[in-house]
């Protein structure tokens, strides 16, 4: 590119110059022929051959001679191609030079081409470019910045700072490369001339000459003069800021510095130039500051002194913050500000730079406090668009009129107030605006916000030397410095050094208070490179403290935004943090004081810095619980109270009040206060005494936030203009406010956790500290106070308490509660973090009797806010706790033992003030007193809870808490050895019963294992203690249930208990008692036992019910429980002492209730009775368990007498509920008993009079008691009867079975109906019972199954009986139907099994069955009840049937009398009677009328064939043959008689007389009965008892087929019962046909008599087909009929042998047939015919 660019210029040049510049043209063209000779391609090889050519530059020399603007352009363009391409001829170089310079005239274009050449030569010929060369060079630049267009002269600058800054890279370049080069020349310096190199003499010409044309002077070296001051000003700075090495390694320089550089500075700022000219001046003197202020200290110090002037005392803004910016760059370099303070505060010949800076700092903070909205607290700040604009124009017009000695600042009164962020700052300092000529708009605010930095900076530098410093070096390598001794340099003994010497065995843990955690003080570090440092920072401080804590608290009282106020408290910090670590106690406390000032309203904060007595308080009501957003925890700032609560969402944030009432805190303060909680937690170890600063602000804070509700205070504004910046500023620090809390609480948490690195000592003072926060009144905490220690000489001495003064308008008592409340918070943070060094170290040297002792008299001391004590109480349980969890770590197990055992007494010394008998308390006092006694109840518990496993002693004194809760009252004088106790047991309050028992139920529960034994008799009586007490029914229930519990891990410990009759000896159990206490005793345990059950049976006795019930239960299932490993003597023991004592006791009650003299509420005896029910059913469930082993003692029988003694004891109360109880003890213990061995008989018979001695009763009132119910009662002393019969069978006598079955009876007889209304399905459970022990009854006894028999036929007849009386027909009664028809089985049962027993005929017990059958069939529908199966009359058919077929057969051969045979009879004719009839009119509807029909049928005919002809006997009643007869008479009517044959139904002569007489006739059809078969079947049974049964004409008669088949007939002959000869068949007929005749010729004459009456009236109608049919079938009947020729008397004149029936009816034939034939009846005249041929056939025979 190189070579064309070159090839082109050249040709152009050629063609430009042919006419005029011959010589110009003639070089170019040789320099083309050279360029084209050229045959390198490669640009590097191309510009090695031009430089080479020394002529190939003459052309573009010679254009730029002709001043001809083309060829100068086209010359520029090829040199500045050779310049950068390094093709320039070396010996071309100065005519180049002076060519550039003779073409500074043209145009811009080639004056912009120039300035763009030089660097590139400079830097490319920087050897050869120097002494005249260079000077061409820089005068190029000069005179190009001369130029009028400012293009040109601003590039020109740039090129001349460029090229100015190249001669000081080539004097590096040149000390670097060639430090013993050629001198060239010299040069002036300090100790006079030196030699110096060509680069360093080029340098020194240069810098020399600059200094002198920014004087105004003529330059020695340069050929150019009139360099503008602020240009010249400038290359100087550039010179010093790039190369400021070259002024320190040359004297030469360094002269210049001193004798051009600096005389010209200060001599500016005197003269007060103007703004361009100042700010160069500040910056070049700032630069010398930085970089060279040890070779210019002495001038350096006037310096400063004259910027310190101007920012006291001049009056020009802008030229005080430009060297308020210069100290601000100062104070930003921490090695910078040490190095001026040791160069001139430090020696005592110099002058005070630091002391005189920081103190103008306080005239600048507090010249305008309306500028910075100074007041009584920080607030926000506020602006005013229009301030900051009319102040910089004002400022510019006095300054431009000369009238600068005015008071600068605004003219208006307006002005934006405070300093902040938007206005307070400037995007540009001041020092940097170089552009600028006149000075920029400065915020009036500015110079403090420069001020705000310098304190800011200043804190950070120390922070950041000291701090680094103070770290321990043990584990750090230091160069060339011994390791100094840590622990020896803390004010405080290594924590090593406290170790106790057994603490070997002590908790191991892995926290740091192992390490000495004091920071290390620096002052100590002699060896330390850096400690003259260190003492200079100390000094500063020392010197500064007071003029920066001035400065600060005006700034902290002013109107600054959050960034500023943030930076500001951050230097609060870092300035008392320094001060802390190099343990300067007085500016340290000052800072802390003072930040604590801040972090509280200014009218709250009333921190005592001296010590003085504890005022005394007064008793104050306390306070309606006044609760704050402390919580539970009673401190926002708690540890235990990390998380904050949102103030309310809809509240306004409230406005900056004057009424310290209202005063809150705010944002601002919470940001103060987490500042100085994070020094406490650096400085920790170090505060000794000033902790008392950081907590009591920590307190005050505490009490505003209680007394504010929570609320954030909003943070002011500085003034009461409208700024929505500010107040948005001023709502974003509300919102912030939670935020800030938390971020407080996390600091006051990390606070107290920081204690646990501390020495002993350190902590002990932390403690004492919070201590002294708490008004504890001394009367009350000197008990506490004066408790010996294990070695008081070493206890810490407590300083006075301070006195403390309430700033805040509240009520007293609620600003003291809630200081106190604060007070106890942290001293159980306090306890909580460091529980490890508590436990570890004695007591009297880790703070732990401190704290405990506070606690204590805090709690216990009655003149002290009830909510306070109860913290107090909160506190100490917690601590307790916790401490006893951490002392599981403890792995000897006598150190923990040791600590369990001190963690214990302080619980229980804690409560040791409130049980006094002299205490004295009010009434809300002694309620406080019974909160806290709960409070530390609950901690018990939780101990328990936590640690009760691993827990090696103090048990005896955790039953001392349990037990603190009971008195003991002496209710009479005390019976030594009593069992049960003559004291009255006492609670101090119901309130504490249940947080106790917590405690007890745990040990019960889990800890038995763990107990000593001799705590197990402690137990006991505890648990008796919960039992006994009244006010909590639940815990006295559940404490039952340990009863339980201690009875099984007492006898799990050993597999029988050795339970003997001489453990009961002594009075009053005495002996008992001691084998208990003693636990090396043999027979401890079964002592520990039955004393158990002792104490057990006395809280049976109780009058509570749920109490007694649950002890009795408890008592019974221990019984049951382990009875199987108690061996007889045991087992006898147990029963007479415990069983029968609790029975005693029952009884006694008993007997107060129901037969007392008092008047006693029925719900009281009915507890009683319930009490009874559960002893007696636990006793008999327990004895039936164990009856065989116990039947085998030899004291047995007697001990079983007594039981029954007892059971007669409770009979004779006569309740129902005990009754029931009794028999059913009874029946289970005896059910048990599988055969009579073990019992003697007078032990059998009085059971059986026990039973025996009647149905149990109950009392008239329980009688008549509405609900009165005795169905259970009875059902449990009829089934007890099951199991005394199994006993006494073997002497069963009739008499026993007489009382048995009357017992029965009465038993159902008087049983209530209950709920058992309904029996007709299912018995009752009593009549089940009944019935089982009727079945039960042995009948192979002589006179028992007759008793038997009729005892059930009244069971049978129970049914169907009427009402006992009159008055009970209306009420519910009892149906007796399913036990009716039960009972029907069994008597049929009985009957077939002592048929042949011919007493149960001969003593009517077959009678009586038969009657009690019968009754059910004759009522048959009349009897209202339907069951659901088989009706009763249908069981007592098949029964009756089933009993006739077994006895009937068998009844004449018992010889029995004709009384007893007739009422045999009478019963079974009865039963005929009623299987015929039925009245079906009173049937339910859904009776089955036709079934039941073929029932009765089938069952009538299977009687029929078991009676006939037996009934026909002489023994046999004519009444009970003839009611048979006249039941077979009724039955076969089919349709109802007319009124006027009524008479005709009596069957007797003059019935017959009457039948021909004529009657009137009816056309009313009346319908056919119901039971229309049956009535065919009465009609041919009565048709068949006339037939004639010679035994001659026995095959050629007539028979009826029965089916099924029937037994067979009785045997032809019938014996008599008066011992005559027997009767034969045909004599049975006879006289049946006798009885039945007159009735079977009344039948036909009424059904014939009927049809000749109506059928006339007829006519033409038919009649009905009922009527036809039963006419038509008589008279086949009377035709096919051949009567027993006896039964029918004879007529006169008439001869007739079988046809004497139809003789008797002939004028009723004759008319029958008459009446058909007009009738046109032919069915009916025809068998009327053939009887009239019959008759005529009988005639004619």
């Amino acid at each position: 590119m190189t070579a064309q660019l070159l090839s082109s210029e050249l040709t152009n040049l050629i063609q430009e110059s042919k006419r005029k510049h011959n010589d110009l043209r003639q070089a170019a063209e040789k320099s083309l022929e050279e360029l084209r000779s050229i045959r390198n391609t490669s640009e590097a090889q191309i510009g090695a051959e031009l430089s080479q050519r020394s002529n190939f530059v003459n052309p573009f020399v010679i254009a730029c001679g002709t001043k001809n603007a083309k060829f100068t352009g086209i010359a520029i363009v090829c040199l500045q191609r050779l310049i950068v391409s390094h093709s320039l001829p070396r010996s071309k170089l100065a005519p180049v030079l002076e060519a550039l310079r003779e073409a500074t005239s043209a145009g811009l274009d080639v004056q912009l081409k120039i300035l763009q050449g030089l660097p590139s030569l400079l830097q490319n010929y920087a050897d050869y470019v120097k002494g005249d060369l260079l000077v061409t060079a820089l005068n190029i630049c000069f005179i190009l910045q001369s130029s009028k267009n400012a293009i040109v002269t601003n590039t020109s600058a740039a090129t001349l700072q460029q090229l100015v800054v190249s001669v000081f890279d080539k004097v590096v370049a040149e000390d670097r490369s060639s430090a013993n080069g050629p001198l060239v020349g010299e040069a002036l310096s300090p100790g006079g001339k030196v030699k110096l190199q060509a680069a360093a003499l080029d340098a020194y010409h240069v810098f020399n000459d600059l200094c002198l044309m920014t004087e105004g002077q003529r330059p020695e070296y340069l050929r150019f003069t009139g360099l503008p001051q602020t240009f010249g000003l400038e290359l100087i700075e550039s010179i010093l800021t790039n190369h400021s090495g070259i002024f320190t390694s040359h004297p030469e320089q360094a002269h210049v510095l001193r004798l051009r550089v600096m005389p010209l500075l200060t001599s500016s700022l005197k003269g007060k130039p103007n703004f361009a000219t100042t700010v160069r001046v500040v910056r070049i003197l700032y630069t010398i500051l930085r970089r060279h202020l040890n070779i210019l200290q002495e001038e350096s110090g006037d310096a400063l002194d004259i910027m310190t002037h101007l920012l006291d005392q001049d009056t020009a803004h802008w030229r005080r913050s430009l060297c308020m910016e210069v100290f601000r760059g100062i104070f930003a370099e921490p090695g910078l500000l040490r190095k001026i303070y040791m160069l001139y505060d430090a020696q005592e010949d110099e002058r005070d730079v630091m002391k005189v800076l920081t103190a103008t700092f306080v005239r600048i903070s507090t010249e305008k406090p309306s500028a910075i909205g100074l007041g009584h607290a920080s607030s926000l700040p506020v602006s005013n668009q229009y301030a900051n604009v009319g102040a910089a124009t004002d400022q510019a017009m006095l300054e431009a009129s000369g009238m600068t000695g005015l008071i600068s600042g605004s003219v208006s009164d307006a002005h934006s107030t405070g300093i902040s962020t938007q206005w307070s700052s400037m995007r540009v300092p001041c020092i940097d605006q170089l552009d600028k000529t006149d000075a920029p708009s400065i915020p009036e605010s500015y110079l403090y916000s420069l001020t705000l930095a310098c304190i800011t900076s200043l804190s950070e530098g120390l922070a950041k030397f000291i701090i680094p410093l103070t770290v321990p070096t043990d584990n750090r390598r230091t160069k060339k410095v011994a390791r100094s001794d840590s622990g020896q340099s803390s004010p405080a003994p290594a924590v090593s050094e406290e170790l106790s010497p057994n603490s070997k065995g002590n908790l191991e843990r892995s926290a740091s208070f192992k390490k000495n955690p004091i920071p290390v003080n620096p002052l100590h570090l002699e060896g330390h490179p850096l400690h003259h440092e260190v003492e200079v920072c100390a000094q500063l401080v020392e010197d500064c403290w007071p003029a920066i804590l001035a400065t600060c608290s005006t700034f902290m009282s002013a109107a600054l935004d959050s960034e500023y106020y943030h930076g500001l408290v951050r230097a609060f910090q870092r300035f008392a943090h320094v001060a802390g670590l190099l343990q300067l106690d007085t500016p340290r406390d000052a800072f802390l004081t003072t930040l604590g000032k801040s972090a509280v309203p200014p009218n709250v904060f009333t921190a005592c810095l001296n010590l003085g007595t504890a005022k005394t308080l007064t008793p104050i009501q306390a306070p309606s619980s006044a609760t704050t957003i402390l919580g539970n925890a009673r401190g926002l700032l708690s540890v235990d109270s990390l998380v904050s609560q949102d103030s309310a969402p809809n509240e306004k944030p409230r406005q900056q009040l004057v009424d310290t009432s209202q005063a809150a805190l705010n944002t601002r303060n919470l940001l103060c206060l987490r500042a100085l909680l994070n020094l406490g937690i650096a400085l920790g170890p170090t505060l000794g005494g000033s902790w008392r600063i950081i907590l009591e602000t920590l307190q005050q804070a505490d009490l505003v936030l209680f007394t504010t509700g929570k609320t954030a205070g909003k943070t002011p504004l500085a003034g009461k203009g409208q700024d929505t910046i500010a107040e948005k500023e001023a709502s974003q620090l509300l919102s912030s406010f939670n935020s800030e809390v938390r971020a407080v609480e996390t600091a006051a948490s990390r606070l107290l956790e920081s204690t646990v690195d501390f020495p002993n000592g350190a902590f002990v003072q932390v403690v004492d500290a919070v201590c002294n926060l708490l008004e504890t009144p001394e009367a009350e905490s000197s008990a506490i106070d004066s408790r010996p220690s294990s070695s008081s000489s070493s206890q810490p001495i407590k300083t006075p308490r301070h006195h403390r003064m309430l700033s805040i308008s509240t009520a007293p008592a609620v600003g003291s509660n809630q200081e106190d409340q604060f007070a106890l918070a942290k001293l159980g943070d306090l306890a909580s973090i460091n529980i490890e060094r508590l436990l570890r170290y004695p007591p009297n040297v880790s703070g732990w009797n401190i704290i405990t002792d506070e606690l204590i008299a805090t709690m216990s001391a009655s003149a002290v806010n009830p909510s306070v004590r109860q913290r107090a109480a909160d506190i100490l349980v917690r601590f307790v706790l916790e401490s006893t969890t951490a002392a599981l770590s403890i792995s000897d197990a006598t150190s923990r033992s040791k600590v369990q055992l001190r963690l214990l007494e302080a619980l229980r010394d804690s409560l040791s003030p409130l049980q006094r008998d002299d205490r004295m308390a009010s009434v809300a006092g002694h309620g406080t007193d019974i909160d806290i006694h709960r409070t530390v109840l609950e901690g018990l518990k939780s101990i328990l809870e936590n640690c009760g496993e691993s827990l090696l002693s103090g048990w005896d004194i955790a039953f001392q808490i349990i037990a603190s809760i009971f008195v003991e009252r002496q209710s009479h004088p005390a019976r030594r050895g009593s069992l049960s106790g003559d004291t009255t047991i006492m609670t101090r309050s119901g309130k504490l019963i249940r947080s106790s028992f917590g405690s007890l139920q745990l040990i019960c529960s889990d800890f038995l294992a763990s107990l000593p034994n001799s705590c197990f008799l402690i137990l006991v009586d505890t648990l008796y203690k919960f039992c006994s007490q009244v006010e909590d029914l639940n815990i006295a229930l559940t404490t039952v249930t340990f009863f339980w519990v201690l009875s099984d891990f007492l006898s799990g410990r050993k597999k029988s208990l050795s339970i003997s009759s001489s453990l009961m000896q002594g009075p009053d159990g005495r002996t008992l008692l001691e084998a208990a206490a003693d636990p090396d005793h043999d027979a401890s345990d079964a002592a520990l036992w039955m004393l158990l059950l002792l104490r057990l049976t006395a809280v049976a006795s109780d009058q509570r019910l749920e109490l007694r019930k649950s002890a009795i239960q408890t008592l019974l299932r221990i019984f049951d429980a382990y009875g199987d490993s108690l061996n007889a003597e045991a087992w006898s023991i147990c029963i007479k002492s415990v069983i029968f004592r609790l029975l005693s006791a029952l009884e006694g009650r008993l007997e107060e209730v129901y037969d007392g003299p008092l008047d006693v509420a029925d719900g009281e005896m009915e507890a009683w009775s319930d009490t009874a029910v559960v002893v007696l059913s636990g006793i008999s469930d327990l004895l039936a368990d164990h009856l065989q082993v116990l039947s085998s003692h030899q004291l047995f029988n007697g001990l079983w007498q007594e039981l029954l003694n007892h059971f007669a004891s409770l009979l004779d109360f006569r309740v129902l509920d005990i009754n029931t109880a009794i028999f059913k003890a009874l029946g289970k213990i005896l059910s048990t008993t599988q055969s009579r061995d073990g019992y003697n008989k007078d032990t059998i018979s009085r059971a059986w009079e026990l039973w025996s001695r009647g149905i149990p009763n109950a009392r008239e009132a329980e009688t008549n008691a509405k609900f009165f119910d005795n169905q259970n009662c009875l059902t449990a002393y009829v089934s007890a009867l099951r199991d005394v019969y199994r006993l006494i069978q073997g002497d069963l006598s009739v008499d026993r079975v007489r009382r048995m079955l009357t017992l029965l009876r009465e038993a159902l007889q008087i049983a209530s109906v209950g709920t058992y209304v309904v029996d007709i399905e299912y018995v009752t459970p009593l009549q089940g019972q009944v019935l089982e022990a009727v079945t039960m009854v042995r009948t192979d006894l002589r006179g028992v199954p007759s008793v038997m028999i009729t005892q059930v036929a009244e069971f049978v007849s129970l049914a169907f009986n009427p009402p006992d009386s009159p008055t009970q027909a209306g009420k519910p009664r009892r149906t007796y139907v399913a036990m009716s028809k039960s009972s029907m089985s069994i008597l049929q049962d009985l009957i077939l099994r002592n048929t042949f027993d011919g007493e149960i005929y001969s003593q009517g017990a077959f009678t009586t069955a038969l009657a009690a059958l019968a009754k059910p069939i004759t009522l048959k529908y009349q009897f209202s009840v339907m069951t659901k199966v088989a009706q009763p009359w249908r069981v007592a058919t098949t029964t009756a049937i089933t009993v006739l077929s077994k006895s009937l057969p068998h009844l004449s051969r018992m010889h029995l009398s004709r009384e007893v045979t007739q009422d045999i009879w009478a019963r079974v004719v009865t039963i005929a009677t009623g299987i015929l009839a039925a009245d079906y009119i009173s049937a339910p509807p859904s009776s089955p009328i036709a079934e039941d029909q073929d029932f009765d049928i089938s069952s009538f005919r299977k009687l029929r064939d078991l009676i006939v002809p037996a009934i026909g006997a002489k023994d046999v009643a004519d009444a009970t043959r003839k009611a048979y007869a006249e039941a077979l008479f009724t039955t076969s009517i089919i349709h109802p008689p007319a009124p006027t044959d009524l008479a005709l139904t009596a069957g007797t002569g003059e019935s017959l007389a009457a039948m021909y007489d004529p009657r009137l006739g009816r056309t009313i059809d009346f319908p056919p009965t119901r039971r229309e078969k049956m009535a065919y079947v009465a009609l041919e049974e009565m048709t068949s008892l006339l037939q004639s049964h010679d035994d001659q004409a026995a095959a050629s008669t007539p028979t009826i087929t029965i089916h099924p088949p029937t037994p067979k007939f009785p045997p032809p002959r019938v014996a008599s019962s008066d011992g005559g000869p027997p009767e034969s068949m045909s004599e049975l007929h006879v006289r049946l046909a006798r009885t039945a005749a007159p009735f079977l010729i009344v039948r036909a004459g009424l059904t014939l008599r009927t049809y000749v009456a109506d059928t006339p009236l007829r006519g033409a109608m038919p009649q009905p087909l009922s009527q036809r049919k039963e006419v038509a079938t008589l008279l086949e009947s009377l035709v096919k009929l051949k009567s027993a020729s006896e039964a029918i008397p004879v007529l006169q004149n008439v001869d007739s042998q079988a046809r004497k029936h139809l003789l008797r009816l002939y004028p009723l034939l004759v008319k029958v047939v008459d009446v058909a034939g007009l009738a046109g009846d032919a069915q009916v005249l025809k068998i009327g015919t053939r009887a009239l041929e019959v008759v005529g056939e009988e005639f004619g025979g």
